[in-house]
């Protein structure tokens, strides 16, 4: 758990603050100890009068307060220690999950990440705010106590001795358990918030296909899964407090016995010394104690922090950049495929390019049957994913060895559903841009997307909100705001996975007329099932079962492919014999 340690460490200076106040809060429990001895014993066995104590009665209320004070401030300082690792562990976690490669920014649910970055955090506060500076307190205190009991009189000291023991075991075993058990539960509760939010964002296809039921029955499941790990957490609280209640009362009868027996039959102990050791072993014990509290709850917290910190360990094995940087003013690039393999965790699926030659301003189409690995293909060249084996080069040089940032500003992805964002028009437009963008530069690109008559049609124009994906928009004009994305971006590279699919005929005939336009300053790279698209592209890559077929222009693959004549035929309507 070196990680925890880390956040601990970079806090040193709360660390000594809690240690000084410890000290204060030990020696005063000490220092309270013997002035109400002292007060007690010289009332009732030494008959002195009010105005004698009155000295000691004003020390022990410096005494009380200097003990509350200690407590108050160790516990304010837990509280702002946790706040400060919460806010930086939750600043880290964000910037972590925000400058992750693109392939990993899309694995695993939405939910869990939130889950982690919100409640999974939060889990982590009772380990900084009650469990460290308990610590210290458990640590210190009763060891201070016990050598002033055995300086007093050693058969308590060997008692307590004796029995404060079975308390630390006690917690060691209930602590383990109690953090396997909110390892799991924090587990539960990502999957949980990862099921219902896949189902809130999923409920129309849901409801469509008559899937709420079962899909609600999916979320009862879940919920009840996370319901009864947190149950069980507290009943192992509920278990561990009886037990240290049992533990400590007992002892504490066994040392009350043993001063009474010395005290009145034996008389070999004076009053002063078995009243001070009286009040002395409650305090040792109910520092215990609330050790025993605080630990159960920092086990889980610290079950909690595990799994937050091992978000950071997540290494970024799949997608590895360089740092050289592309100008923005160099023309389209040279793209050259060479001897890609690539192959997806628990899956027969391989992916295998020998060589491809991809030239500045062309119009490449990949094709293939579903599942022949075109969208994989447009993956490997976005650089969303890392081939296994082989590389590609950009003019020349690797694209592993310019920085991800470079590659992807000179970049534009166009997916069959892009996601528009909860937002204006004109913000979902410049989102490609970094730095403030005039509002005629947001015209002319929606203008050259074929977008800008139904933007201005509307009552706010550029301004008019969008609501969550999109909501409001159909799919063809969703298609052509990312298109106007690309066009205000000025890309060199242009990906589009299959952008035409399920669009009428006149949306696809305009979209036809950007993607047209976006290629007299870059190169696109179209994943393409229309026959239109596929005969103007200056060069067809067709993909069969993963493994790159065969390259060159339309009348060459149809002369030479019977596969891609095979899938031609069928465009037209005929019959493959």
């Amino acid at each position: 758990m070196q990680n925890l340690k880390n956040t601990v460490l970079m806090h040193k200076k709360s660390i000594i603050m809690l240690l000084a106040l410890t000290l204060f809060l030990g020696f005063a429990i000490i220092a309270q100890a013997f002035v109400m001895t002292d007060i007690i014993d010289g009332v009732f066995l030494k008959n002195q009068s009010f105005e004698a104590v009155i000295p000691l009665l004003a020390w022990l209320l410096v005494i009380l307060f200097v003990r509350a004070c200690s407590d108050y401030f160790s516990k304010r300082i837990g509280v702002s220690l946790a706040s400060s690792v919460k806010r930086d562990v939750r600043k880290n976690l964000l910037s972590k999950y925000a400058n992750q490669s693109v392939f990993l920014a899309e694995k695993g649910q939405t939910g869990k990440k939130v889950s982690m970055l919100l409640d999974g955090v939060d889990e982590m506060d009772s380990f900084y705010s009650q469990f460290i500076p308990q610590v210290m307190q458990s640590a210190f205190v009763p060891l201070l106590a016990l050598i002033v009991i055995f300086t007093q009189h050693v058969n308590s000291g060997l008692i307590l001795l004796v029995s404060a023991p079975f308390i630390p075991i006690y917690m060691i075993v209930i602590g383990i358990k109690t953090q396997k058990k909110a390892e799991e539960k924090l587990e539960k509760l990502a999957s949980f918030s990862g099921t219902f939010l896949d189902t809130m964002k999923g409920l129309v296809s849901l409801k469509l296909f008559s899937k709420t039921k079962q899909q609600k029955d999916e979320i009862e499941k879940s919920s009840n899964s996370f319901r009864d790990t947190t149950m069980d957490i507290l009943r192992i609280a509920f278990t561990q407090s009886f037990a240290l209640e049992l533990i400590s009362m007992l002892s504490i009868g066994l040392v009350a016995l043993e001063l009474a027996i010395q005290l009145i039959i034996y008389e070999s102990i004076s009053f002063f010394t078995a009243f001070m050791i009286l009040i002395l072993v409650p305090e040792f014990y109910t520092a215990l104690k609330e050790l025993g509290t605080t630990f159960h709850n920092g086990r889980s917290s610290m079950g909690a922090a595990k799994k937050v910190l091992e978000e950071f360990d997540e290494a970024d094995t799949l997608s590895q950049w360089g740092q050289k940087e592309w100008s923005k003013q160099d023309a389209p690039p040279t793209i050259k495929l060479d001897s890609l393999q690539f192959s997806y965790p628990d899956s027969t699926f391989r992916l295998q390019v020998s060589q491809a030659d991809l030239l500045p301003k062309q119009k490449i189409a990949i094709v293939g049957a579903s599942g022949s690995g075109k969208t994989t293909l447009l993956n490997v060249l976005a650089g969303m994913i890392t081939p296994e084996q082989g590389f590609i080069t950009v003019n020349g040089e690797k694209l592993s060895s310019y920085s991800e940032a470079s590659w992807l500003s000179q970049l534009a992805y166009i997916s069959q559903n892009p996601y528009i964002f909860s937002g204006t028009i004109a913000e979902n437009i410049t989102m490609g841009n970094s730095e403030a963008v005039e509002t005629t530069a947001i015209q002319k690109a929606a203008t050259l997307a074929g977008v800008a008559p139904l933007i201005e049609s509307l009552e706010s124009a550029y301004q008019t909100r969008i609501g969550e994906a999109g909501r409001g928009l159909s799919s063809g004009e969703k298609q052509r705001i990312s298109i106007s994305r690309a066009f205000l971006k000025d890309p060199k590279v242009v990906l589009l996975d299959e952008p035409t699919r399920g669009l009428d005929l006149a949306t696809e005939k305009i979209l036809q007329q950007s993607i047209k336009k976006l290629n007299e300053t870059a190169t696109v790279i179209v994943v393409a099932h229309r026959l239109h698209t596929i005969k103007t592209a200056d060069q067809i890559l067709f993909m069969e079962n993963g493994l790159l077929k065969a390259v060159g222009t339309h009348d060459a693959l149809l002369e030479s492919l019977p596969a891609y004549r095979r899938m031609v035929t069928i465009q037209q309507g005929g019959v493959d014999v």
